[in-house]
């Protein structure tokens, strides 16, 4: 979706033509109504392309690109790109009815007896993130403080919460997160087969509980509510910060709650 928007964002301010290649088509075009034409296998193999890589935010040289041929690299995901166009980025990401009904059915089958009620997204990045995060990059994932104290802000904010997990590592979250008050619930079964169906289920609520990575970044984009992140979450000599740039990842207006970096307790054997 990063990759979308922002070769959208710079084709318009280039005065090009965008578009995208097939296997882009495929990720995106079953749940949004995506317009961007697909480049045919025949004409990409033809085309003398020119590699233009791109960094995780924008610069001001990415209004002036050379070329006639241009295939633009990297990995960005930064609203710098974008975030101007937000309503025809919008537009490019709405859901296809059936995706958007299937969300707000199931959304609607929590609501229960509660008259007042306001859905929070909350998505859990487990997975390869939890090794990588410490081995790599000096930092960690989420932890079970950070979602209590993200919750505890909605809980305090609005009269009937629904917190709506969703995660790539179920089982962690069942563990770790409170549901006793009866305003948690799990969604789907953790696995990775079913990403679309959480992301619309996070797009369609009321705000964002997110922890690290794209998926959640983006769904709070398109909720559009109130949206608390997970800052400062690798120590400060990180090379993850030669390449990540908070303030051009997250939005001014969403809220950062900062992790434990505090070395974990030693145990002793014996």
């Amino acid at each position: 979706m990063g990759e979308y928007a922002t070769l959208y964002a710079l084709a318009k301010m280039n005065g090009r033509q965008a578009y995208i290649l097939p296997e882009m088509h495929q990720q995106l075009a079953p749940l949004f109504r995506i317009t961007l034409p697909v480049v045919s296998g025949n004409m990409y193999w033809s085309i003398p392309w020119r590699d233009y890589e791109l960094h995780d935010w924008m610069s001001e040289e990415y209004r002036h690109i050379e070329g006639k041929y241009v295939r633009l690299t990297g990995y960005p995901c930064s609203w710098t790109f974008y975030h101007h166009l937000r309503q025809e980025i919008l537009q490019e990401f709405s859901f296809h009815d059936h995706v958007k009904e299937e969300a707000n059915r199931y959304l609607a089958g929590l609501r229960g007896q509660r008259r007042n009620v306001t859905y929070v997204g909350i998505h859990v990045r487990r997975g390869d993130y939890v090794r990588v995060m410490t081995k790599k990059w000096k930092g960690v994932v989420a932890d079970k403080a950070y979602l209590e104290k993200a919750m505890g802000y909605f809980r305090a904010k609005y009269q009937e919460p629904v917190f709506v997990v969703t995660s790539n590592g179920m089982e962690w979250c069942r563990e770790n997160i409170d549901a006793s008050r009866g305003d948690v619930y799990f969604s789907g079964d953790g696995k990775e087969s079913s990403p679309g169906r959480d992301f619309a289920l996070l797009a369609h609520c009321n705000h964002t509980i997110m922890t690290i990575g794209t998926f959640g970044i983006w769904a709070g984009y398109l909720a559009g509510g109130e949206t608390i992140y997970l800052a400062n979450y690798t120590l400060p000599d990180s090379p993850f910060l030669e390449i990540f740039k908070p303030a051009a990842t997250f939005l001014p207006q969403w809220i950062g709650i900062d992790a434990d970096l505090s070395p974990p307790p030693l145990t002793h054997s014996g």
